[in-house]
């Protein structure tokens, strides 16, 4: 059997919302879906991660269509995960707790935002120990603003998200190497 799970992070109806900024990577939502059809047809551990929102305003608040998984997404899975931070590991039912149980270490991470929730996610996972294969093909973002007022290309938070976790907090990696 495959010990490595596949968390699915925050693929969420709200972050197709019109009104969100530019967004790179138009393969992401695609390579997640392959990714968990290979899980599932392999009956591999798998694990959602849904964001519930505090935000009065936000697309993400539960009982708003955006906080639904997107089509394709929900399914089967061994575990889903709700949270309203940036971590997995700060969600409940407790990630740590059930992938120790499980005997679990090594982790595959993908969903969105590359740069927020699936970053921190990732580096919070290395910190704790696991080793973490991050599908940057798997992931995207959307445009920031920095604090001169510049904008940040989604690609280029990307870019540099893979910078940051390669080789210190997890190996970055392709969808197709996980296929």
């Amino acid at each position: 059997m495959n010990k490595k799970v596949l968390i699915v992070i925050d693929m969420q109806n709200g972050f197709n919302d019109p009104a969100m900024p530019p967004s790179n990577n138009p393969n992401c939502d695609d390579n997640v879906r392959a990714l968990l059809n290979k899980w599932r047809s392999e009956a591999w551990p798998i694990v959602l991660v849904r964001h519930d929102s505090k935000g009065a305003t936000s697309v993400l608040r539960p009982g708003q269509v955006g906080n639904e998984l997107m089509p394709g997404i929900d399914g089967e899975r061994d575990l889903l995960v709700t949270k309203s931070v940036n971590s997995a590991f700060y969600g409940e039912p407790d990630l740590h707790a059930w992938l120790q149980n499980a005997g679990f270490q090594d982790l595959v991470i993908c969903g969105i935002q590359t740069n927020y929730c699936c970053e921190t996610t990732a580096r919070m996972a290395g910190n704790l120990g696991y080793s973490v294969e991050f599908a940057l093909d798997a992931t995207r973002t959307f445009d920031l603003t920095d604090l001169a007022g510049n904008r940040v290309t989604a690609d280029e938070l990307a870019r540099i998200t893979a910078t940051n976790l390669h080789g210190e907090f997890a190996t970055v990696v392709s969808t197709a190497s996980l296929l």
